[in-house]
Parts: structure tokens; sequence; C-alpha cells
């Protein structure tokens, strides 16, 4: 039988059996290729951190709410986005044949039965790679489109996970003529220099807010663009913006927001903290000039164009069979990895 990754506690996870339904309308049966996970936004549910099952989010007036008896997030099926191979059709499917290579939101799991309308035909060109950083480029392309990233700018970016270095990728394309990240992760430095960082530093040991004023003659950066998920990250995003310039909250933060002090630069400093990564959260400030269609249509064309790179942001790969450990590492020894790929020959 097929099994499929799910965490069935915090930190719990389990390669499980399952049987696939019979297909129904307009419906396909894929076999896997490769599968990524997104670590931010995945690992807050993986490790029971998210508020759903103390809240639920009310799509009409557009906030949060106290549940009346808590619920639970588990068991949940982990995994972002895969790439697979069409292995059937119902009759009346019109987009796909059998054989297509297709990608989509899809978990770590052998095989699936969705609707036609749930993926995507891959592009001839673009590799499984490329398709499964098809969501952490669409964040970026976002974050640096709301915060108004512009032709000789000066940024810094926090946080060189998936999402952070195609951000910095497309501030390089965008024209920012200084680039500034930051991690404590060596491997993920290491990346943003490839990619084409100007400086990186290595918060752990440096006030990364004073030594990006200090790089920038005192100033700041036009744009902070903060991409790791940590409040005490944001507060330096803070702490490196120059005087009236856009801080930009990429990520899903959750918790209390320790770290964090909005009475020090935040209230002196007239900056813009700008929020609106999130592709979901519909219609955009842009909008109608840009709407999610164009956001990932866009993407796959800087993908087919060659202009982002993913060489080294899969990292690392593992077999299928060897998933449940990996994920645990991804978990426990976050310096060991990048973002988590999945193979399943």
């Amino acid at each position: 039988m097929p099994k499929e990754l799910v965490a069935i506690g915090p930190r719990e996870p389990a390669l499980l059996e399952y049987v696939e339904r019979p297909l129904k309308e307009k419906e396909l049966r894929i076999r896997s290729v490769f599968s990524a996970e997104k670590h931010g936004t995945a690992l807050i549910f993986y490790r029971g951190e998210s508020p759903f099952p103390n809240k639920y989010y009310d799509q009409e007036r557009k906030i949060f709410v106290r549940r009346a008896e808590e619920a639970s997030d588990f068991p949940f099926p982990l995994g972002n986005m895969t790439v697979g191979i069409i292995e059937e059709t119902s009759p009346d499917v019109s987009k796909f044949k059998v054989g297509d290579r297709v990608y989509g939101y899809l978990p770590i799991r052998e095989t699936h039965t969705v609707s036609e309308e749930q993926v995507m035909l891959a592009p001839e060109g673009v590799s499984n790679e490329e398709l499964v950083c098809v969501d952490p480029a669409t964040v970026a392309l976002m974050a640096v489109r709301e915060g108004h990233v512009r032709l000789g700018d000066r940024v810094a970016i926090f946080g060189m996970g998936a999402i952070g270095l195609l951000t910095l990728q497309m501030c390089k394309i965008s024209g920012c003529l200084y680039i500034v990240a930051v991690d404590p992760i060596e491997k993920r430095r290491s990346l943003a220099e490839k990619f084409g960082a100007d400086y990186v530093i290595d918060p752990a040991s440096i006030d990364a807010g004073m030594r990006i004023r200090e790089l920038t003659d005192g100033d700041g950066v036009d744009v902070s663009l903060e991409a790791s998920g940590n409040y005490k990250a944001l507060h330096e995003a803070i702490r490196a913006a120059r005087y009236g310039g856009n801080v930009i909250p990429v990520s899903w933060y959750h918790g209390d927001a320790r770290g964090l002090y909005l009475g020090e630069e935040f209230h002196f400093n007239r900056l813009s903290l700008i929020s609106g990564a999130r592709v979901e959260s519909e219609p955009y400030r842009e909008y109608p000039l840009w709407d999610r269609k164009r956001i990932y249509s866009t993407v796959i064309e800087l993908f087919v164009k060659k202009k982002l790179d993913v060489q080294g942001i899969l990292d690392p790969i593992v077999r299928f069979d060897q998933v449940v450990e990996a994920y645990r590492r991804i978990d426990e020894y976050p310096s060991e990895s990048v973002k988590l790929g999945v193979t399943y020959t």
C-alpha cells in the first residue's frame, strides 16, 4: 500500500499507509516524483504552535475569533509542493493526459487523487527542483513588490531560508545597489554570497542593526525585509531601516512577540511596517494590476528565463523512505538544512 508523511502529534512524524479512493469526475491520479517542505509555516503546525486549535480566522469579518472549544491540528499532512506524473484520469478530464508532468500544492505522499483544477502543467525546461520552489518564490515576489523595492535601493534581508534567498535574488535583478544578508547559519550565509549579497552578517556574533547602519554611512537601508519569522530578527530589521524606510515582515509569526520593542526605533524613526507577503490574502494592494494569477505566472516566467537559481536551496534531498528521520532533523538541527526535498525512486 502507498504511504504518506503525517504528523500524528506535536513533533511526531510518521509514514502511514492509505488507500486511494476511486476517481470522481474531473479528477487525476498522480504518482509523486519530487516533493519539498515549507520549513517556516509547516514547522509551526508540526510543533503544535499554530493559533488554530484555539482560534479561527473569520473570512467575512477579517479577524481571528476564539473557538468555543479547543480543536486539534493533528493528524496533519506534511509537505508543501509536489511534482508528479499523471497515471490515470477520469474520462471527462480535458486539461491533461496520462504521462503529463504536473505540479501543485500536494503533501509528501506517494500518490495523489485530485481535481484537475488543483495542479498545473509543468513547463518544459523548468526542473522539478525549480517547480517545488514556486511557493517560496511567490512569497518573495510579493515581499519585493509590497516593499516597493526599487532600482538603486539599499536593502537588508533577514533570514536566508528559501524565501530569503529568493528575495535576495529578486532584489538583485530589481537593481538594488547594496544588499546585506543576515542569518546565523553559515551554510545559508554562503548561499547568500553565492546569490549576490554584497555583505553577510552573523547576528549571533554582532549587532546586526548597528552593523548595517555602519555599512550604509549611518543611514540604514531603504527597505528591510524579515524572512525568518523570528521576533528578534524583526526588531533588528526595524533597527536597520533608515528614517522613513520600509520594513517588510515576510514570515508568518507566532507566539508572544518576545524581543520586539516597538517603543524604540519603530516609534522614533517614522517607519512603514508593511504586511502583504501572504499570497492568499486578496485582493492585493496593487489589484487589479496584480492578482494571484499574475504572481504565479510571473514566477514561472522567471524560472523559464533562468532569472532565479535554486541550486543549493533544496538541502537536504532524501529518499522517501528516509523522510521521517530527515523531518525530525530539520526541526531539531536547523543548521543542517535549507529546504527539505524528497525523491521517490
